[in-house]
């Protein structure tokens, strides 16, 4: 049997201005479906695991919607859980030439981030499952989104399920809060067994702002030594000419040592959006496939360089789509 992997976050809608426009310039905006957690759940989803997503969306068209298109992709969706409310919404103004990208949250008091914790049944949820992937999206949404990630994380380790955390820092989501977030993503850093993060995370969490200029290396001996758990830790390093062009590799740390990738250049950048959430699908479809660290990595770094390819959130290309990128062919497959 494949196995089955869980992941829990936040389902949003994106809402970007076209190409070239600011915000509202136009009375026009493009809508997709996306969400840290869903993105990686749709991407393992089209790399043929089992993968159920659990969540909590509003009891109207909208949400119904916003699940059957994340169902669409072969995601099990039976997870989610639907009250009164509304639906968490993000506002993406693309960046163009050496004009950055912006966005703007409207989360604020959505389904999730009101529903109460002890709405998911953990041990029933995670019943069969091989990994559960979360993020540190889930806890700047608000105090239960955080109780719930926590949660969670612990009935896995309870019941021997690997787990997943992507650190997906959010500046301005925790501002709101009033705190950095420091204190709580450490704490769920403490249950994960691969951690997606660089070395700017691991200073926060630890709360030592001298390893955020520091090495990566020296950042991830700390990280490995304060969290016994941890067994892997993948980031990506990312040079960025302009917004179309970047230089893109990838690192992975082990108590034995560190992995590097060659270098890619990304030019012609189509959406960047999505691009952190589809290399963490990447290096778990590896490990899942039972591939070694070096491969694991490579395959996930070239799936974030496909993902750059792909507008909106979600990275949709197959496994083979991912590894003509590994062999660096770009003839016209027929």
């Amino acid at each position: 049997m494949k196995p089955h992997i869980v992941c829990f976050g936040e389902l949003l809608l994106r809402m970007s201005a076209p190409s070239g426009e600011m915000l509202l310039q136009t009375p026009r905006l493009d809508v997709c479906i996306g969400g840290a957690e869903a993105n990686v759940a749709v991407s393992l989803a089209r790399f043929g695991h089992r993968v159920s997503l659990a969540s909590a969306l509003p009891a109207n068209a909208l949400g119904e919607a916003v699940r059957d298109g994340v169902r669409a992709h072969g995601v099990d969706t039976r997870a989610i859980h639907f009250a009164p409310g509304r639906i968490g919404l993000y506002f993406l103004t693309p960046g163009a030439v050496l004009r950055p990208s912006e966005i703007v949250y409207d989360r604020e008091a959505s389904v999730f981030a009101q529903t109460d914790p002890a709405i998911y049944r953990w041990p029933e949820l995670l019943a069969g499952a091989t990994w559960l992937h979360v993020s540190g999206v889930s806890p700047a949404v608000g105090e239960r989104g955080a109780q719930a990630a926590l949660d969670a994380m612990r009935a896995a380790r309870a019941m021997g399920i690997k787990v997943s955390f992507d650190g997906n820092y959010r500046a301005s989501m925790w501002a709101r809060q009033g705190n950095d977030g420091a204190d709580v993503l450490c704490e769920l850093m403490r249950h994960a067994d691969l951690a997606f993060a660089d070395q700017r995370d691991i200073a926060l969490v630890l709360r030592r702002p001298e390893l955020a200029n520091g090495s990566r290396a020296d950042a991830m001996d700390a990280a490995f030594a304060a969290f016994p758990q941890l067994e892997r830790v993948a980031a990506t390093i990312r040079v960025q000419h302009s917004n179309a062009r970047h230089d893109l590799a990838a690192t992975l740390y082990t108590r034995a040592g560190s992995i590097n990738t060659h270098e890619y250049a990304v030019d012609g950048i189509v959406d960047r959006i999505g691009t952190g959430d589809a290399f963490a699908a990447g290096v778990l479809h590896g490990l899942l496939r039972g591939w070694n660290n070096h491969g694991a990595l490579g395959f996930g770094l070239a799936a974030a360089v496909v993902k750059h390819s792909i507008a909106g959130d979600f990275n949709l290309a197959s496994e083979a789509q991912v590894q003509a990128v590994c062999a660096g062919g770009l003839d016209v497959r027929r």
